[in-house]
């Protein structure tokens, strides 16, 4: 009876009060992998071993090939002698995680003394940040809208808000199922939200100096500086907007408009980067960002694949854009089956997206979407997946029809001409040369690059894709790809819409400034990555966003250059 009185006397939990909940609420989650830190190479002796992070694993060699795997689900280093065996130079492939695919790192092993060679393993940050906005309407009810800098999990809607004692339900009035429960406690001030699936997460009151995720500057930008960007010794060179031709005051007014992005739905920008002539004169971060973080670049990522196709093309000269796609891989004719139509498909057709294959991004019914791809189970090989689909037209033609796993397929076309493993290839003709560093491609369940897009790179690295092109294939006057296929890829070869064609992964458009038209090229990626080339005005500018699947957002922001970036240049001179 004693007990039971007890029980009785244990006060309830105090119900939220909607003055609880107004304001803004955050949390941050670090996610590590199980391995990093400082892989030892020990070759002395007859055994080879290595070590990381209290793990021993053994070294197996192969000519020139080194690879160390751990234990399953910690990961794996593939690397090559350098002639002098003073280094290693390799990749660090980190398994996919809950939330991500397998990557590969460069990581290079140098020799510390003999028999024995270092290096660290810095495998990609997971991070999970959350940033909750709870508010009056104008109808006096709550509403609230959840920001996630990194995959914009919410999109960005508002949501109604229901109270029923310490529990808090957020809504989504254009998907009446979807609901996301959270409660408070009111002795530690904690929302805690409950995503299923994911994880419970603990919210707490933030405001502009600990929600840096959330406001695009900490602390409230003013008119800023317009100094040159920092020289980090990674090529490029830097200089002062002013005296590189632009006039300050019309990148105020960008900057302004980047900096309005506090209320639901507005453009996230994360970086901005203006290249002119050569040189790197605007570099500015945002939520969060900066110059040293990879970014995610989604389908921006995709005009990699006919850059390795070109140089492949080069080093192979076993096929031209035109070769039928059934002679570069007999490895996966049986994958053709008997339609015809399949036979003629070419390697420019994959670049050109005019394949004829039953693949449309935009088509959630369509089997060869690339979710569709990468959901299903029954095939690990995405490149016999995509063989296999059904033909809806002939291919070629001006038509370009949007097809994630066509771009992908050319990763087989360059793994059969080179012998080589699509990373290694990468870091030999590209990464390296283009002086690049902390990148981390994505793979497939196969092992090898997924190339149709989502390598994290730095911005200041992918804006030298622009430049390479810009600069008709070189980079610092080393020649890097042909002019001849520059030139090749970025002409009108399909496209989409009247006003937006497509090269070899370039999209093609007109920029009209003061009614002079301005031919342009750009890579684009979901939810806002672009790099943009503006021949006639020695242009290259970069943007980074985080309004993923956010289409109608996202791709305005293009409009950035030219309302704002080729305004500048025209108004200095």
């Amino acid at each position: 009876m004693a007990g039971l009185l007890v029980m009785l006397a244990v006060p309830a939990r105090a119900a939220v009060s909607p003055e609880d909940l107004v304001g803004l609420w955050g949390n941050e989650t670090q996610m590590t992998q199980p391995v990093a830190g400082r892989l030892v190479l020990d070759l002395r002796g007859a055994a080879g071993e290595a070590h990381i992070g209290g793990i021993t694993a053994p070294v197996s060699q192969s000519g020139d090939d080194v690879r160390v795997a751990l234990a399953v689900g910690l990961g794996t280093f593939r690397g090559h002698w350098s002639a002098d065996r003073a280094r290693v130079d390799g990749f660090w492939v980190q398994p996919p995680s809950a939330l991500r695919s397998a990557y590969a790192t460069p990581l290079t092993l140098t020799r510390s003394q003999p028999g024995v060679w270092m290096g660290t393993v810095q495998p990609q940050a997971e991070r999970l940040s959350q940033y909750l906005k709870i508010e009056r309407g104008a109808n006096g009810a709550l509403r609230a809208f959840l920001r996630n800098p990194e995959a914009n999990l919410t999109r960005e809607r508002w949501m109604t808000v229901a109270l029923d004692g310490d529990s808090v339900t957020f809504g989504d009035p254009g998907r009446p199922r979807w609901q996301l429960h959270a409660s408070y406690d009111e002795e530690t001030g904690q929302l805690q939200v409950n995503w299923q699936g994911i994880g419970v997460f603990a919210f707490t009151k933030r405001d502009r100096a600990n929600a840096i995720g959330f406001y695009a500057s900490t602390p409230q930008a003013g008119t800023p500086a317009w100094r040159a960007p920092l020289t980090l010794g990674d090529g490029w060179g830097t200089d002062a907007p002013a005296p590189s031709g632009f006039d300050t005051k019309q990148l105020d007014a960008l900057l302004a408009r980047v900096l309005q992005s506090d209320d639901a739905g507005t453009p996230q920008v994360q970086s901005l980067l203006i290249a002119h002539r050569g040189k790197l004169v605007v570099e500015r971060y945002f939520h969060g960002f900066d110059a040293d973080q990879p970014h995610d670049s989604r389908s921006s990522g995709k005009t990699f694949a006919p850059l390795l196709v070109g140089l492949a093309m080069a080093q192979s000269k076993a096929f031209t854009p035109s070769t039928p796609l059934r002679d570069v891989l007999p490895a996966y004719r049986d994958a053709f089956g008997s339609d015809p139509r399949k036979a003629r498909i070419t390697v420019a057709n994959l670049m050109t997206m005019t394949s004829g294959l039953a693949c449309d991004d935009g088509d959630d019914k369509s089997p060869g979407n690339e979710d569709a791809m990468q959901s299903q189970q029954a095939q690990a090989d995405w490149y016999r997946y995509t063989l296999a689909l059904p033909m809806l037209r002939e291919p070629g033609g001006d038509k370009a029809v949007y097809c994630s796993a066509g771009i992908n397929l050319l990763g087989a076309v360059v793994a059969k001409a080179t012998g080589a493993w699509l990373p290694d290839f990468f870091r030999r003709t590209v990464g390296d040369p283009l002086q690049m560093r902390d990148y981390h491609i994505n793979l497939m369940p196969s092992g090898d690059a997924y190339l149709a897009g989502g390598i994290y790179m730095r911005p200041r690295d992918m804006l030298k894709l622009g430049q390479l092109y810009l600069d008709g294939g070189r980079w610092h006057g080393q020649r890097i790809v042909d002019a001849a296929w520059v030139e090749a890829s970025t002409k009108h070869h399909s496209a989409f819409t009247p006003d937006h064609a497509y090269g070899y992964g370039w999209h093609l458009h007109t920029m009209t400034v003061a009614g002079h038209a301005y031919r342009e090229y750009a890579a684009e990626g979901n939810g806002g990555q672009f790099v943009i080339v503006v021949p006639e005005l020695e242009l290259v500018v970069g943007i980074q966003a985080g309004n993923y699947g956010d289409f109608a957002t996202w791709y305005k922001l293009q409009d950035l250059v030219p309302t704002f970036v080729i305004p500048a240049l025209r108004r200095a001179r």
